[in-house]
């Protein structure tokens, strides 16, 4: 999550505000989705198509190209399946002279609503999924279902606030802190995202929860439209040579390293390379990968923990520990 949402700042987004938009669908068609995973991609398609037609109807340039990344998450509470769209779009249209147009500050979610529940019943429809007493019957109630949501816009001064929404939309269908497995029962219980229900599931039940969130083979959860899409990314690199891109695993072993002391500061807000007893700046020497020098160096500061290492499954002596430990298959967590 935290090397996507550096990726996607520091590669994909440009320094213009942007808005964090949800299309969801109701309980009643979530099934087609579940057994027809290619709806996925027209509900992606979708959701794109009426931000892309609002953005270019509202900034009023002929010339005007918005941009987006969109991720498919199929995950409700409780692991549920629940396909909808999260989408980070610009607040605005590029134009090709290099301008960008911020139209008005508000957004007309209902308007937006009503031509999603159209596009996704003219869909359907067409494919042969629902009749139209379907959709009739969806319409009679006094809530349909479908919602559209549209956050306040995120200026590019507030980095953070966009890398937090960059993590949020990609992130895991399930959360371990909230899990608990009982393996003398063979059960799994999950708890509510706040914490005030919970929720029993059988091993198999649990499994099969959890696997439905899979996406098929070759599938797709992340796209790129408009400006941001990989086609006008990539010309703009060719008509720019000196465009630079972002790279997670950097080649240099010394850029790894920094980028590996930044993440574990932003995640655990704590600096790696900060000595802990005087607070001074560390930085590394070498990277020591042979056994016996580390064990030589763990044995000349007397650090003992090294040698209760826990042991593969079905090595239990020390003599059979040593030659497994020497061929780099040591469970230690204190050798770097």
């Amino acid at each position: 999550m935290v090397e996507f949402g550096e990726w996607l700042c520091g590669n994909i987004l440009k320094k213009v505000p942007h808005r964090h938009f949800v299309f969801s669908i109701p309980k009643i068609l979530r099934i087609y989705f579940l057994f027809n995973r290619s709806l996925l991609k027209e509900l992606s398609r979708i959701s794109w198509e009426i931000i892309k037609d609002y953005y270019k109807h509202t900034c009023r340039k002929t010339e005007s190209s918005p941009a987006a990344v969109a991720v498919i998450q199929t995950f409700g509470d409780y692991l549920s399946f629940n396909p909808h769209m999260h989408i980070l779009a610009a607040d605005g249209c590029f134009s090709d002279d290099g301008f960008f147009y911020i139209p008005f500050a508000n957004i007309d979610t209902e308007s937006l609503e009503k031509l999603f529940i159209h596009k996704i019943f003219k869909m359907l429809l067409a494919k042969g999924f629902i009749t139209n007493r379907i959709v009739e019957l969806i319409l009679s109630w006094r809530h349909t279902g479908f919602g559209v949501y549209c956050g306040d816009r995120i200026y590019p001064k507030d980095a953070r606030s966009t890398e937090n929404m960059a993590r949020y939309i990609i992130r895991a269908s399930f959360s371990q802190e909230r899990m608990k497995y009982y393996p003398d029962e063979t059960k799994v219980t999950y708890q509510s995202k706040y914490g005030k229900d919970t929720k029993e599931f059988s091993s198999l039940e649990w499994m099969a929860a959890l696997v439905s969130h899979i996406p098929d083979r070759g599938g797709q959860t992340v796209r790129y439209f408009g400006r941001y899409s990989n086609a006008v990314r990539g010309s703009l690199k060719k008509q720019d040579a000196t465009l630079q891109w972002h790279i997670i695993e950097d080649e240099n072993p010394k850029s790894l390293n920094r980028s590996w002391a930044r993440l574990i500061k932003k995640i655990y807000e704590v600096d790696p390379l900060i000595c802990p007893k005087c607070g001074g700046n560390m930085r590394i020497i070498a990277f020591i990968e042979d056994y016996k020098v580390v064990r030589k160096i763990l044995d000349w500061l007397g650090i003992d923990e090294f040698k209760r290492g826990r042991p593969p499954p079905g090595i239990t002596t020390p003599n059979e520990f040593d030659d497994y430990a020497q061929n780099d298959y040591i469970d230690c967590d204190h050798v770097c």
